[in-house]
């Protein structure tokens, strides 16, 4: 018998094409996996649990925090400044937006991030720094890997790119703080590569920068391909498509198409952000205007054995995150917090719920 129950609540796989909804996935997936019986996982299950993991901040998840009776875990995908260059609304309603964010991580018993450097950032928010622990994101070695010439030859084939041109790939949703029109004026500096874009407008027109951004998609350079919202199906082929993962986003947590394409042993060029260099260990290439993207883009396109360096570099990043090694950090947290807030969990509700649900299973036998 199962020591306890764990309610995975979330929304992020209603709105496609969001970094949020795969880390969700994956997460389920591991724990679920690598649980052996030791803890019941439910998905958006309605009624008592011991422990509650909120992986979105729907307000109907925080009046399901409020009510009480089950240890509260929140996941913090994002921090109220990293929503500037994401969507645009009136900034009363983004300010209001802004603080609920933050009483949702604060309603919260636990609270989970994926970069380390964010424990610091949620601290001055008066939050306590025991509540805060670091898991890294994960995935699936099964479904992203490295794949022959000939499936990466179909690909190609399939979206209409170039057999013998060297690919730049960018991932995200089209915002400004992706670094979007930075990846389109690096491309148009290097017209002998091609530069493709996987993400759309997952947040419609209320997306910031929706209406310059939205020209650029609808009429990119010639060496440019905007993809679209590809399923994550289908994403492992278009990372092995790549030459480079070129993101020039201006602020991140942990993106998951990081972890999704260095499976493939694809080199990374990256904007010089802090947050990278706790969980990428400088692993990567980095600058940060469009001059210095486009020459080192050129460089590790003109010298093979800096290629290689980055290639191999991107290798052994995928290998520090690997499932075992990120599901005994999950098991641990999950035990601690049971332990620790065990006086949170209403005991006499979920025994009367599992005494209904026998009852039910045994009459229909």
């Amino acid at each position: 018998m199962s020591q306890f129950s764990i309610n995975m609540l979330s929304s992020a796989d209603s709105v496609p094409g969001q970094g949020v909804g795969s880390a969700y996935v994956e997460q389920v997936q591991l724990v679920e996996d690598g649980s052996k019986g030791m803890f019941d996982v439910y998905i958006n299950d309605n009624k008592y649990h011991e422990i509650q993991h909120f992986h979105t901040i729907n307000y109907k998840h925080y009046i399901k925090m409020k009510r009480g009776g089950s240890i509260n875990v929140a996941y913090v995908h994002f921090l109220p400044h990293t929503l500037d260059g994401s969507i645009k609304l009136p900034k009363l309603i983004f300010n209001i937006f802004k603080k609920y964010v933050i009483k949702f991580y604060r309603s919260a018993d636990a609270l989970i991030v994926v970069n380390p450097i964010f424990i610091k950032e949620l601290s001055q928010y008066n939050i306590p720094l025991e509540k805060i622990h670091y898991i890294p994101n994960y995935v699936s070695k099964d479904m992203f890997y490295k794949q022959e010439a000939e499936e990466v030859a179909k690909t190609k084939e399939k979206y209409k790119i170039g057999l013998n041109t060297k690919v730049v790939l960018g991932v995200g949703q089209i915002q400004t703080r992706k670094g979007v029109i930075d990846f389109v004026e690096v491309a148009k500096k290097l017209p002998e590569y091609e530069f493709v874009w996987c993400g759309g407008f997952s947040f419609g027109n209320i997306t910031d920068g929706y209406k310059e951004l939205k020209e650029i998609v609808d009429n990119p350079p010639s060496n440019v391909k905007f993809l679209g919202i590809i399923t994550r199906e289908e994403m492992n082929s278009i990372y092995n498509v790549a030459d480079v993962l070129f993101m020039p986003s201006y602020n991140e947590l942990f993106p998951m198409s990081i972890l999704e394409a260095i499976s493939s042993g694809v080199p990374l060029l990256l904007r010089d952000l802090e947050l990278y260099e706790d969980i990428l260990f400088r692993k990567y290439i980095n600058a940060n205007d469009n001059d210095s993207f486009a020459s080192s883009l050129k460089e590790l396109f003109t010298d093979e054995a800096l290629y290689n360096k980055y290639s191999e570099a991107s290798r052994e990043i995928s290998k520090f995150y690997s499932k075992e090694s990120v599901y005994n950090q999950w098991e641990k947290f999950y035990q601690e917090i049971y332990k620790k807030d065990n006086d949170k969990i209403n005991f006499s509700k979920i025994k009367k719920q599992r005494f209904k649900e026998e009852l039910k299973s045994t009459s229909g036998k």
